[in-house]
């Protein structure tokens, strides 16, 4: 696990940006794992502004994270929604090679399924974009005794819920619920950037540093794949033992 600790939330995204950049040169039908929230916005940004300089995603194939269970894809608060916002209507992705769990799936199960087959079929995730919840979760594997290996519905923390809520009207608009890769899908991708930014991250960064294990942090599972950069800027690493960036 190698931690880049950038000067702020700009620089940040640059760094992580640059990776997914390299990626797409180095193999133009690269498949990309990617995740929904504020994190990430500023490296998406880098994305646009990189095909328009000339990066081409037409032969690039994406799987997002996770999506809320209940919400249409139309929906302003739905990650297919976010997505088409903040990133795929920039770009010259074809919309057959974006993937996106669908939260009004009559059958559940198979759509979970359904995904990690599709996946698979596509021959893995080459480079996977993370960000991480206060409480540790990474996608919407949240902290619980058992963490699920592949894509599932799963029941949203007290904590998540109320770190969504300033994106809805009100608390009881934000979903309880929703659809995500589990952990197992996750760790299959050959490689893994994390990004956080902020002081209210440095605690679970902080966690996140030291070399254990446990289902309370899910993003501690991250210690046992073998490619992981772990992205943050100053205020993500202020609670950091100042020999962290060498973990």
């Amino acid at each position: 696990m190698k931690f880049i600790i950038t000067e702020d939330y700009d620089e940040m995204s640059k760094v992580a940006a640059d990776m997914v950049i390299e990626q797409i040169k180095n193999n133009p039908e690269s498949i990309l794992g990617l995740a929904t929230g504020s994190s990430p916005i500023g490296l998406y940004k880098q994305l646009i502004k990189a095909h328009k300089e000339g990066l081409d995603f037409s032969k690039v194939k994406t799987f997002n994270l996770d999506e809320y269970y209940g919400l249409t894809p139309d929906h302003p608060q739905s990650y297919r929604y976010f997505m088409n916002d903040v990133l795929f209507n920039h770009i010259n992705i074809d919309q057959k090679n974006v993937h996106i769990p669908s939260g009004i799936a009559k059958d559940v199960e198979k759509e979970c399924k359904d995904y990690d087959k599709s996946v698979e079929d596509a021959g893995g995730v080459d480079l996977q974009v993370l960000g991480i919840g206060r409480n540790g979760h990474i996608a919407f594997n949240e902290p619980e005794e058992n963490l699920a290996l592949g894509t599932h519905l799963t029941g949203l923390t007290e904590n998540t819920i109320n770190a969504n809520s300033r994106f809805f009207d009100s608390m009881d608009d934000v979903p309880k619920k929703a659809l995500t890769m589990g952990i197992g899908t996750i760790m299959k991708a050959k490689k893994i950037v994390l990004v956080a930014s902020g002081k209210d991250k440095a605690p679970v960064i902080r966690d996140l540093t030291r070399p254990c294990l446990t289902t309370n942090i899910p993003a501690s599972m991250l210690h046992l794949h073998n490619d992981v950069t772990i992205i943050v800027d100053k205020d993500a690493a202020s609670l950091m033992n100042a020999d962290c960036a060498d973990c």
